[in-house]
């Protein structure tokens, strides 16, 4: 195991290198003043832009840059915005809001996604069944920002179940409506998707044999049916984390909430560079730690999964 470990660990990072130099090249190479609106509606002074292309290595080679960029990265230096503040404060404080706001999805499509999963595969053709089959249809062809927009109006304006809009701090009761809404659409593919396999996985030789062995239908569940049809809802749990913690940006729009969308979008239109670069970078980090996590999980769920 330890060496499986090490071996993924070291796989990551050419991955590292190859996302982060994509990113950096498309953020730096992209037309246009870096300094255009950064002194208001006057050009900035010579002086300030010189100083700003020497702080931020502009005229060097643009490979020459994320060096650098790498260099400094290593040693937790992310850099600082034009005005100065440090990025990974910036980058820190919006990951810390957005990572409870996937948290709080994660946990909707563990929850409800799968209990509702595992009740319409053991029931197939039932009530039951049907009605999680149309709900998750529905939910599935509507977009996230309509949710969104309908649960604030409806349970947040008129019946004041949950805060419209999220406070200071982001508490971990204001984000249970952004999170529910955030993974809404993640949570129907899990309903779907642990539906399918456990229906399946009923229909195995060994599912067959443990029945014919008398075995209760709890274990047969349980132990048996469970375990081996969870291996592709953590496969697309694990992927989702990645996706919602980049894709949060309509949500956090919506229920005002100062995460990491807002903080890339606030970032891509005044061109602070260094901080999407950051951005994108943890966020690359995040998503190739949860699948390592994933993919550990698959011998704990079915131990005939082997690492070495």
């Amino acid at each position: 195991m330890g060496r499986y470990v090490l071996r993924r660990l070291l796989q990551m990072i050419p991955v590292v290198i190859g996302t982060t130099l994509l990113i950096f090249l498309v953020v730096y190479a992209l037309p246009g003043d870096p300094f255009a609106g950064k002194c208001g509606d006057r050009p900035c002074p010579e002086a300030y832009v010189q100083a700003e292309r020497a702080r931020l290595n502009l005229d060097d080679p643009v490979f020459v840059q994320y060096g650098k960029y790498m260099l400094n990265l290593l040693q937790g230096d992310f850099g600082t915005t034009s005005a100065q503040r440090p990025v990974l404060e910036l980058v820190t404080s919006a990951y810390q809001v957005t990572l409870k706001l996937a948290f709080v999805a994660i946990v909707f499509e563990l929850v409800i996604g799968i209990l509702a999963g595992v009740l319409a595969g053991l029931r197939r053709g039932s009530f039951l069944d049907n009605l999680v089959l149309v709900s998750t249809l529905f939910v599935v062809s509507i977009p996230v920002f309509v949710i969104g927009f309908v649960l604030q109006l409806v349970l947040g304006v008129q019946l004041g179940w949950f805060p419209a809009t999220v406070g200071a701090g982001a508490p971990w009761g204001d984000l249970l409506m952004p999170g529910f809404v955030l993974g809404s659409l993640s949570l129907a593919y899990v309903a779907r998707l642990t539906r399918g396999s456990i229906a399946e996985n009923l229909r195995s030789d060994y599912v067959r044999t443990a029945v014919a062995k008398g075995l209760p239908r709890s274990r047969v569940v349980g132990v048996h049916t469970l375990r081996n049809s969870l291996i592709p809802v953590i496969t697309f749990i694990g992927a989702d984390f990645g996706t919602l913690l980049g894709g949060a940006i309509i949500t956090e729009g919506i229920f005002n909430i100062n995460g990491v969308g807002g903080l890339t979008f606030r970032a891509i239109t005044t061109r602070e560079n260094a901080t999407v670069v950051a951005v994108v970078t943890l966020l690359v980090l995040v998503f190739l730690l949860v699948n390592l996590l994933v993919d550990l999980l698959y011998g704990v769920l079915d131990p005939r999964i082997r690492h070495e």
